[in-house]
């Protein structure tokens, strides 16, 4: 479907409005249509790029700098709230316009069942795409409530688009009885360093898409989510996994399930934006060997 302009917004820090030349396309996705406890993923694009300005541009832990990556960050898709479809066709959307450009697409979420066309654009292009989903709930249900498309289905939708040797799910703590029987437990919270060895490991060198749903951290680091469940990970474990990343194919990224209004601290809302520049830094760190390929 033909992609409406998206809705201006204060970038995020260090961030140029115009995707003209960048490599990571920042953008936002304000829907939280399917969210079953505590609405308000909504309003996280606005409130990560609020606080950026708290952090500094440098990340000392990958020794790199914003400034030194050319990335854009240009708005928020304008996503109808109750129009499930129209807001997975206009996420795809943007996500096929960004690739098809030779850049990578990096959303902010909104609600988890936004990965899904996001994930789906990718598997269009990289016939070797693989899912490294952070996360607290596997969100393997076929159905919640009877509806197929949840923020509780997501990656059994995701299974539906690759074969589930390419879907590694990590971090998770909370689901079903038949989730846990039959979804493949491939990492728990070992120690940080063979963690993210492991997961670097698993991906190779297969095109890398990463979702990140906020809710692994453990409430006492991240309360503002909609789904919370204790017994998480910390910041710092999250973040060697997405460091031991850096220089693999990336080739999309999102960070999703961010509600701000459940965290009147913003802290909840400076860790999601920590965990974005995280990213920018980690998923550029490869040079142009990921999308690039798109060109030639």
């Amino acid at each position: 479907m033909p992609l409406p302009p998206t809705l201006r917004a204060t970038p995020f820090i260090g961030a140029r409005s115009e995707e003209e030349g960048a490599r990571v396309v920042l953008f936002g996705c304000p829907f939280d249509s399917t969210v079953s406890f505590r609405p308000g993923a909504r309003f996280g694009p606005a409130a990560i790029r609020a606080v950026s300005d708290v952090l500094e541009t440098y990340c000392p832990v990958l020794g790199r700098d914003l400034e030194d990556v050319v990335y854009a960050d240009v708005g928020d898709l304008p996503l109808p709230p109750g129009d499930t479809a129209t807001a997975l066709n206009l996420t795809h959307a943007m996500a096929t316009q960004v690739l098809t450009a030779g850049q990578m697409p990096a959303a902010l979420g909104g609600e988890h069942l936004l990965t899904l066309p996001l994930v789906r654009a990718a598997a269009e292009v990289f016939e070797d795409l693989v899912v490294v989903q952070f996360d607290a709930h596997f969100d393997m249900r076929n159905q919640y409530l009877g509806v197929e498309l949840s923020h509780t289905t997501v990656m059994r939708r995701v299974s539906e688009l690759l074969a589930p040797s390419h879907i590694l799910q990590v971090g998770q703590r909370s689901g079903t009885r038949e989730e846990f029987e039959k979804t493949e437990f491939r990492e728990r919270y070992g120690p940080p360093e063979q963690s993210a060895s492991g997961i670097r490991q698993w991906v190779g060198s297969r095109s890398l898409y990463v979702t990140v749903d906020l809710d692994v951290l453990d409430p006492s680091v991240c309360p503002g989510t909609g789904t919370p469940e204790p017994g998480g990970v910390d910041f710092r474990t999250l973040q060697n996994w997405l460091v031991g990343l850096a220089g693999c194919r990336w080739v999309g990224w999102d960070v999703m399930e961010l509600s701000p209004h459940h965290d009147p601290t913003q802290i909840s809302s400076v860790v999601a934006a920590k965990l974005v520049r995280t990213m920018i830094l980690a998923s550029s760190a490869g040079g142009d060997k990921s999308v690039r390929a798109l060109k030639q």
